[in-house]
């Protein structure tokens, strides 16, 4: 069993940057994928980016490339995502989501269904 808690969540304002962290317990983080989702309202959930277990390479989706970056540090069980250059459409509960190793592929990362545990989320406010 992993329990994941996010943080880092709050309002800034367009342009402005935030990082988020999220807190694995568990003595195996680093044999989990670590990917992030969101979700605004009214909206589906979303896939964001994700860092693979066995090498960790990133992958993002298109409207976040280049902006947002995800890290990790498996001494302390903790995966970032610092988000910079924020937009009114980046407004959402972000999530953050390990899958136990298994697949690296990118089609099956940024399925939300193919991961084991979920945080409860932070909220990221960004206004004009």
């Amino acid at each position: 069993q992993v329990q994941l808690v996010e943080s880092g969540g709050g309002l800034v304002q367009a342009g402005g940057s935030l990082r988020l962290s999220c807190v694995a317990s568990g003595r195996t983080f680093s044999r989990y994928s670590m990917g992030w989702f969101r979700q605004a309202p009214g909206k589906e959930r979303e896939f964001v980016g994700v860092i693979r277990w066995n090498d960790g390479i990133t992958f993002y989706q298109d409207s976040v490339k280049g902006r947002f970056t995800i890290s990790r540090d498996n001494d302390k069980n903790t995966v970032y995502l610092q988000m910079n250059s924020l937009k009114p459409e980046d407004t959402a509960v972000y999530y953050c989501a390990a899958k136990d190793s298994g697949s690296w592929l990118w089609s099956v990362l940024r399925v939300g269904s193919q991961y084991d545990y979920w945080g409860q989320g932070t909220q990221v406010t960004v206004s004009l």
